[in-house]
């Protein structure tokens, strides 16, 4: 089972707007949200939104494994049960990068032996940071399909110094703090 297909037969996907084969041949790409914690089942045909998810997700794999994790989390309590939710697909080589809203700063540590970046995210997306690390050009992305900009984006990530300073995990949960994701306009 590819690491996709587990998200499906689990039931772990949510406002998917891709999903399927890569412009590079063995790559299976997927954005949308992804399920951290599934709401309520109130019968067989109807069930609560989730109580918590990885927003704005971009999951790349091959047919064993995850290779890259990207995504918004409204809290880092939320790394915990997103780690156990997905640790079957999940490997120490896997590039796991975290946009948390209530972080204080960027960490770069180990969990459960896997080795990921999180950082503080106030009014931007995660596209838009991914493409700034990667230091692409958006122009050039404009010309590519959905699958070929993941594929590029990915390419170059793994090259990437990410700016995140190594600590350990217990160092991570201390830089959290209170406040929320700034907002602008009409709320």
């Amino acid at each position: 089972m590819t690491p996709l297909e587990f998200i499906y037969a689990n039931n772990l996907q949510w406002q998917a707007s891709l999903n399927g084969p890569l412009s590079v041949k063995g790559r299976i790409g997927y954005r949308g949200a992804l399920i951290i914690v599934p709401g309520k089942v109130l019968s067989a045909d109807k069930v609560l939104p989730p109580k918590s998810t990885l927003k704005q997700a971009i999951a790349i794999s091959d047919d064993t494994k995850l290779l890259f994790l990207a995504g918004e989390l409204e809290t880092f309590d939320d790394l915990v049960p997103l780690v156990e939710q997905y640790k079957t697909i999940l490997t120490p080589e896997t590039l796991i990068t975290l946009f948390v809203i209530d972080l204080d700063g960027n960490a770069q540590f180990s969990y459960e032996g896997l080795n990921i970046y999180a950082f503080s995210l106030d009014e931007s997306s995660v596209w838009n940071e991914l493409v700034d690390t990667a230091d692409l050009n958006k122009g050039d992305l404009k010309k590519m399909s959905a699958e070929e900009k993941v594929d590029a984006l990915y390419d170059e990530l793994k090259k990437s110094k990410f700016r995140a300073k190594a600590m350990s995990y217990e160092e991570a949960c201390a830089l959290k703090s209170t406040k929320g994701k700034t907002l602008f306009g009409a709320v």
